[in-house]
């Protein structure tokens, strides 16, 4: 099975100091034939202007990735962790039984664009924890790159569920082969560029739902960058 997502399927807002693509229900937007695909709960495309932001504000009983697609995003919590992160850097937060953070624009001049991903946690009541993880840009040239696995000690940020994330940035014309094992789903964001995926087109946020095994053959229309949440078969 292989959906395609496109731009009509997203709720768009644009708010001044913010804009975003809701690829699932968020916040002010709620559709229920758009809750989640398995453990994904959310996926949110934020760009965030010069200086702005979201102040300290709760989360609970949620895996929160944020995936830095340019300009630098900050983050501070409760724990007193602070930290910047840049294009390609991902940073990590168990909200577990609780915790509280900020996210901001670091730079005055420069617009930042992040993927905000939540997963649900494999069990509640976890210790929150946060962490984060810089790559080198080489590392996802041309093929993929694991930033977040459901198992500890591959080099990935390790999360609470059987779940993984992966990322790449591929040259115009170049090809991809992503095999999808059985009882396996996975979500695949065009973050950047156009592709084309089993003679489905993706343009820059649209994704693509697949389930069951699968073979995927990923070719540039033009330079590009993808990220896939690959988990767990549980089309909830």
């Amino acid at each position: 099975m292989i959906n395609k997502v496109s731009l009509e399927n997203l709720y768009k807002a644009d708010h001044g100091w913010r804009d975003y693509r809701l690829h699932f229900s968020y916040a002010e937007y709620s559709n229920p034939s758009r809750e989640n695909f398995g453990v994904l709960n959310a996926l949110n495309d934020e760009t965030l202007q010069p200086s702005m932001g979201f102040d300290d504000h709760p989360h609970h009983e949620m895996e929160i990735i944020a995936y830095c697609v340019h300009g630098e995003l900050s983050h501070r919590d409760s724990l007193g962790n602070q930290q910047t992160i840049r294009r390609g850097d991902v940073q990590y937060m168990c909200a577990g039984s609780g915790i509280i953070h900020a996210e901001m624009n670091a730079s005055t001049d420069e617009s930042t664009r992040f993927i905000n991903i939540w997963i649900q946690p494999s069990e509640k009541g976890l210790t929150p924890t946060y962490g984060s993880k810089s790559f080198a840009e080489d590392d996802r040239h041309n093929r993929l790159l694991q930033i977040v696995s459901g198992k500890e000690g591959n080099g990935a940020l390790h999360i609470n569920q059987d779940a993984n994330i992966y990322v790449s940035e591929v040259d115009k014309g170049k090809q991809l082969m992503v095999a999808l094992q059985d009882k396996r789903q996975a979500y695949l964001l065009c973050v950047e560029g156009s592709l084309n995926i089993n003679g489905i087109e993706l343009k820059t946020s649209e994704a693509i739902e697949m389930a069951g095994e699968t073979l995927l053959t990923l070719d540039t229309l033009e330079d590009s960058h993808l990220l896939m949440v690959e988990m767990v078969e549980n089309r909830l």
